[in-house]
Order: C-alpha cells, then structure tokens, then sequence
C-alpha cells in the first residue's frame, strides 16, 4: 500500500527509466550531459526493448520511448512494489506563474530514501540488468505574467501588430520572408484555434503529450496565448502544439523532438526552477535537449521570471529573456524577468539570458493583449486577479512573461532558417546575438539577483530579427 501524507501521492505517477548507457557510465552520475557527450548515454536497441518489456509486464504503461530514457506511468503502489521503494511527498514553496511577489506551495514527489532528489535506484534489484535508475517527474511552471472583438483597455500596451514591428519582424514580412513552412512546435497547455487565428489566416496542430487529452482545448490557455506571439513574428510557419501535463512536462518535451518529420525549432515556456541543486530528473531533460540539438532542432526556452529556469540554463538552448519598450520607445531590462550565472554549467560559465524578447514589468508584466480560450484559467485569472481591463469569458488577456520572449525568439528563428534551413542552433544564436539592439537600462528581477542591464540582464540585448536577417543575407550572397 502506498505511503501517504494526507493523501497527497497522486493516483497516476510520472516518471522517466533510463535503461543502462551503452558508455557504461549511469546518465544520472555523467555529469554535465551535450552534444558533446550525449551518445555515451544513449542506450542499445536490445537493452531498451528488454527494459519495455519489463516495465510493461510489472504494471507500468510506457508512454514516449527516447533513445536515452522511457517514459512510463503508473500507480504509485507499482513504483513502490517493483523499486522496492517508498514514495514520500514533499511540499516546496515556489514562485506562483504570473505573481512574481506571490507564492505557494508545491508537491513533488520522492523517495523516503533517495539520495538525490526524486531518484529511484534500482541496485540489488532485479531490474538493474537493465535499468540503472528511474527520475520522477516533477511539478511544471507556466512561465506567464499574469472571443469577442479585441476590448479596449483603459492604459498604454502592445498589440500582437506591435510586437512585430519592434522586434522587426513587420520590416522583414515586407520583403515577402514570413517563416514559411519553417516546422515550429511549442510545448505547453494546449492551443485551441481561436477567431483571432482564423481571421489572420493562421492554422496549426495539436498534438497530445503523455497524459493528456482534449486536442480541441487549451484548458490553461497558456499555450494559446503565448503562440500568437510566434505568428506575430512568423506567420508563414508550419505550426504544432504538443500539449503537456505539467507533471509530465519531459515526455512532451521528448514527443515534440520525436516528429516525424522532426521539427526546426522547439519552444518551451514551461520550466523547472533549479537555483542550486541538481535532481534525478535533470541529466534526463539534459539528454533529451542535448538529443534535439544534435538533430538540428533549434531549442528555445524561457530565462524564467524570477526562476532560476531549467532547461533554459543548459548551454545549448536559446535562452529568452525580457526587455520593455515604455510608450515613448525606451528600452530597458524587464524587472519581471530573470537574469543569472548558472550553478551547474562553469566551463566556460553560462549566463541567462542570451537575448531578450518583449515582456512587462512587475508587478504582473501586464502588456500584451493576446487571444485566450474562452473562460480558460489565464481568460479569467488575469481579469480577476491581475485587473487587466479585460471581462472573464471574453477571450482576451493582458499579459506576457518571459513565456512571450521564447516564442517571440522562437519567431526570428523561423525568419532566418527560412532563407537557410541548414543553419546550425549555434549559427541561429550567433546571427541573434550579434544583431540584437543593445540595452543599458533597467534590471532584472532581484529575486534571481537583480542584476543591472550593463551586468547582462538583458543578455546582448533586444532581438530584431530584420537585422539579423540583413546579417544572413549579406553573409549568403
């Protein structure tokens, strides 16, 4: 029988197994895991059919199968059983998505003797011929601040229209270059195809993550709201929502990565927060990163707001951050988004952000108006709570984050491997940085330390993509 604390261990547990490294060394003691190194930890054919096999016949349901790790699911009386283990609750206080002032608690998942958190070893243990650990799934953060006709609102904010001409997208659409057919999938809470869509001509996928169900609806209605902010930027994309539950945000992540055909770039606004301490989950979600990187997929995440966000710190991901653009054209670091040197990647050191998006200010980043599911949690939490002058129920929010720089970013991607699709994620990132408007104004968001913009709180600075453009085209002849 399961251990719990008031009742709290969940009915259906999440997890990732890694089935034993064809390098011979665990994924979970490899250390820092990319491009570089990442095939060590892959695992043989054989070894990975065996470890299905097993996991299937003791009960678990094998959800997304990776080259590095399987995804799996199950009561947690089946972990605790076959892992001869003991699963624990663990409140943790984290910073509530869109309320960088507030918090509230979380519960994650453990085992009462696990040497890092949320691991499960298997030596002594049968599966060990096969398995060398298994990392829990851990709670998800939407990275947000906080369908009728677009309402008015009574104070200075940006339209989707307005995005793309500060970033410069407007400029480069001119020249008929839109990011068209440029394979762009996001992770997050779904899309659901709203008039705002329609009316512009867009279109795009749902595909449904480990655990989730419902294509048709975005439930949160973050995902639809963050990815008008990609077709502002490139609305000639080939377009894919892969819908995650936030305690399986990995197996989406692995899903996305895993299309056939493979996508050009992920973006990601989902996060884990890891400030200074590694758990069992992150040589996992490294692997996974490190696997999409390898195959050409340009991985954008976001920096975080007030998060110390993962996987945004790994070294090979486009790290997006915030910059403001106040009404009379001033630029200055977004005090809602994060800025920081990574604790786990030193060699050479990782800072985040690289380059920087569109976002607000504290205390709700309010400035935005993007479409929403029609009473989703965003159409009605940012009414209610963040006052945005927006009515529940109308479909309409004010809103941004850093979880509108990834798909803003994301975008100028889709721009630049439309003219050259065999540009590398390090190519794509050098163009963006080199051609980013500098920015010395402002700080980030003192709960990551508060860093001033001449000290990298905005990275190289705000992205505009016409300029980046021009650099490609010069370079391309």
């Amino acid at each position: 029988m399961a251990y719990r604390i008031d009742n709290r261990l969940p009915r259906r547990v999440y997890a990732h197994a890694s089935p034993l490294s064809q390098g011979g060394t665990s994924l979970f003691e490899g250390g820092a895991i990319t491009t570089r190194n990442v095939e060590q930890f892959v695992s043989e054919e054989a070894v990975v059919r065996r470890a299905r096999q097993e996991l299937t016949e003791a009960g678990f349901t094998v959800l997304v199968g990776g080259r590095a790790t399987i995804n799996i699911a199950g009561p947690p009386e089946a972990y605790q059983s076959y892992f001869d283990t003991v699963l624990v609750t663990d409140e943790r206080e984290v910073i509530q998505p869109g309320a960088v002032d507030m918090r509230r608690t979380r519960t994650f998942l453990d085992t009462a003797r696990a040497d890092r958190p949320g691991f499960i070893s298997t030596e002594g243990l049968p599966a060990a011929q096969f398995l060398e650990g298994v990392a829990l799934e851990q709670p998800a953060t939407t990275l947000r601040g906080g369908a009728g006709p677009r309402p008015e609102v009574p104070y200075w904010h940006l339209s989707t229209d307005q995005v793309a001409e500060h970033l410069g997208a407007r400029a480069v659409h001119e020249h008929e270059i839109k990011g068209s057919g440029v394979r762009l999938t996001m992770v997050d809470t779904g899309w659901e195809d709203h008039p705002w869509f329609a009316e512009a001509g867009l279109s795009g996928t749902v595909v449904l993550g480990p655990g989730t169900a419902d294509k048709e609806i975005d439930e949160d209605g973050h995902g639809t709201s963050e990815s008008a902010n990609a077709f502002a930027v490139a609305p000639g994309i080939d377009f894919t929502m892969v819908k995650a539950l936030e305690t399986d945000l990995l197996g989406a992540f692995i899903t996305a990565a895993d299309q056939d055909p493979p996508p050009q770039i992920i973006s990601m606004s989902l996060e884990y927060h890891r400030k200074t301490r590694l758990e069992a989950l992150d040589p996992v979600l490294e692997a996974a990163v490190s696997l999409a990187v390898q195959a050409n997929i340009v991985v954008v995440c976001a920096a975080g707001n007030g998060h110390y966000a993962f996987p945004a710190q790994h070294p090979q991901v486009i790290a997006a951050g915030g910059v403001y653009r106040n009404k009379d054209g001033r630029l200055e670091a977004s005090n809602y988004a994060s800025a920081f040197t990574s604790a786990f990647y030193k060699n050479p050191v990782r800072t985040v952000p690289d380059v920087c998006g569109l976002v607000g200010m504290r205390p709700d980043a309010t400035y935005i108006m993007l479409p929403t599911p029609r009473g989703s949690t965003i159409d009605q939490d940012q009414s209610r709570r963040a006052a945005d002058g927006t009515t529940p129920g109308d479909g309409w929010a004010v809103l941004s984050g850093t979880s509108a720089a990834a798909p803003q970013v994301a975008g100028a991607c889709a721009l630049l491997l439309e003219i050259d699709p065999t540009l590398s994620p390090e190519e794509v990132l050098g163009l963006l940085k080199e051609t980013a408007h500098r920015v010395d104004h402002g700080w980030s968001n003192w709960d990551t330390g508060g860093r001033s913009a001449r000290d990298g709180a905005a990275g190289a600075g705000l992205l505009r993509a016409d300029d980046a453009v021009k650099l490609l085209l010069s370079r391309t002849g």
